[in-house]
């Protein structure tokens, strides 16, 4: 079992930053593929960022983003501290919705494949631009 607890969502203006946190406890050497999801209101979920650690070297992470945050949001874990953050950076009106933490257990190939079981979930956090 995994837990996590988002943080750090807020109401910012267009080209404002934010920095999302997501505390993981429980069973996070097992479940190592973590990951950012937002939904909208109206709108399916979608996936973020990702990031997979490997459970025998776990070395730097592998990250992954959805087109429309690349160049702008940057993922990111403190190992030590077991937080998973989201840097967020020039957010635009059409980045306003609830944001997700999960996290599941997954090889490598799955996390390049899309293909991980996000099996545990954050209670969210809710981010709104205004333009």
């Amino acid at each position: 079992q995994v837990q996590l607890v988002e943080s750090g969502g807020g109401s910012v203006q267009a080209g404002g930053s934010l920095r999302l946190s997501c505390a993981a406890s429980g069973d996070t050497y097992i479940n190592n593929c973590m990951a950012w999801f937002r939904q909208a209101p109206g709108k399916e979920r979608e996936e973020v960022a990702r990031s997979y650690v490997g459970r025998i070297s776990a070395g730097s992470a592998s990250t992954d983003y959805a087109d429309s945050v690349k160049g702008r949001f940057i993922i990111f874990k403190d190992n030590a501290k077991n937080i998973l953050y989201l840097q967020m950076n020039n957010l635009q009106p059409e980045d306003t919705a609830m944001y997700y933490c999960a996290a599941g257990p997954c090889s490598y190939i799955d996390f390049a494949t899309s293909k991980t079981n996000f099996r545990f979930w954050g209670q969210g956090t809710q981010v709104t631009v205004s333009s």
